[in-house]
């Protein structure tokens, strides 16, 4: 156990020395690239398709070249809000794709400043906290043998999301609880150590399809908590978001973009087979088809543009003081799009 624990945490801080390499190797350029250009942050999971799907026809280019713009598009996978956060404050990026909870750190932070604000969702999913210990039920029966895994500690929306399930459960002053228990894992790492057993990580708060190879592969594996549970029904928990530079100074830009979007949901809505197919090549993935399928075609996943149910966890971190601002309505932390404007 020691053994496998420090070979994990190797692998852990390997892949955060790669991450910051990365980072220092992506131009710094300016705050934000010029009208025509687009480096989008991508991160791990079939929530991240729209992008999969966007990258693979060529939408954004399409919808460019409608409007008069031939857009040069480069997508840079990176994994943890904070990751993505970094890139985009850099200028490394124009669009960063992360948890909304990281937008919400992110929105607040930079008001005044860079004004970081929501472009649009990447679905409705359900992302589950599963755990390998068949003696853990639910977030209370975790103990101190418990690591939970999750993309970054305490800003990712899995993070978030385990905070506000705390605070349901001991009272707002112990939000923060098991944050103690949390360490941050990339979800093909995480995932694989749910699968196999045996390494110090116990738990994994993932998203799809990572967390339900874990409940095919291992007997052990159960869910102890649905983030739809904890936001009261579903949610678009993984968002797209933007400074208001780049939202103002390339506007034929990004239209191209939010339309190539919304061109990708109706693709995946009509033609999932396809879809799938795009995941496994883009990603390299091993998953088995069948399990890929059942994910995209699950009655709890929607793909959309238009955000749903955001602004609760919003609140919620403002109410525990994790940020300083309270959003009211999704105008406060998006910017006004026909595409979005429905949304909440």
């Amino acid at each position: 156990m020691i053994k496998q624990s420090a070979r994990l945490l190797r692998r852990q801080a390997a892949f955060l020395l790669g991450g910051l390499a990365l980072l220092a190797a992506l131009p710094a350029g300016p705050a934000t690239a010029a009208e025509g250009q687009l480096r989008i942050a991508k991160q791990f999971g079939v929530v991240y398709l729209l992008l999969n799907v966007a990258e693979d026809q060529k939408l954004i280019e399409k919808h460019g070249r409608a409007s008069g713009l031939d857009i040069k598009v480069e997508y840079l996978q990176l994994s943890g809000g904070s990751a993505v956060n970094d890139a985009l404050l850099s200028g490394s990026v124009d669009i960063g794709s992360a948890g909304v909870g990281p937008l919400f750190t992110l929105w607040d932070r930079t008001r005044g400043r860079q004004n970081v604000r929501g472009v649009a969702s990447l679905g409705n999913f359900p992302y589950y906290l599963v755990s390998n210990r068949p003696e853990v039920t639910s977030i209370a029966d975790i103990t101190d043998k418990d690591r939970i895994a999750l993309p970054a500690v305490g800003v990712s929306v899995q993070a978030r999301i385990l905070q506000w399930a705390s605070a349901k459960l001991w009272g707002d002053k112990d939000f923060a609880r098991l944050d103690r228990n949390s360490v941050a894992v990339p979800h093909p790492e995480a995932a694989a150590a749910i699968i196999k057993g045996g390494t110090e990580i116990t738990a994994h708060f993932g998203n799809p399809p990572f967390q339900e190879q874990e409940l095919a592969e291992n007997p052990n594996a159960r869910v102890i908590l649905s983030s739809y549970d904890v936001q009261g029904g579903p949610a678009s928990s993984t968002v797209l978001y933007a400074t208001e530079k780049f939202y103002k100074d390339s506007p034929k830009t990004y239209q191209a973009f939010v339309d190539a979007l919304d061109e990708a949901a109706r693709f995946i809505a009509a033609d999932p087979e396809r879809a799938a197919d795009i995941y496994l090549k883009a990603n390299g993935s091993r998953i088995d088809r069948a399990l890929l399928l059942k994910v995209i075609k699950s009655p709890e996943v929607t793909f959309k543009v238009e955000p749903q149910n955001t602004l609760g966890l919003g609140q919620f971190m403002h109410r525990v003081g994790a940020i300083k601002n309270e959003p009211k309505s999704l105008n406060d932390y998006f910017f006004v799009n026909p595409r979005v404007a429905a949304g909440s």
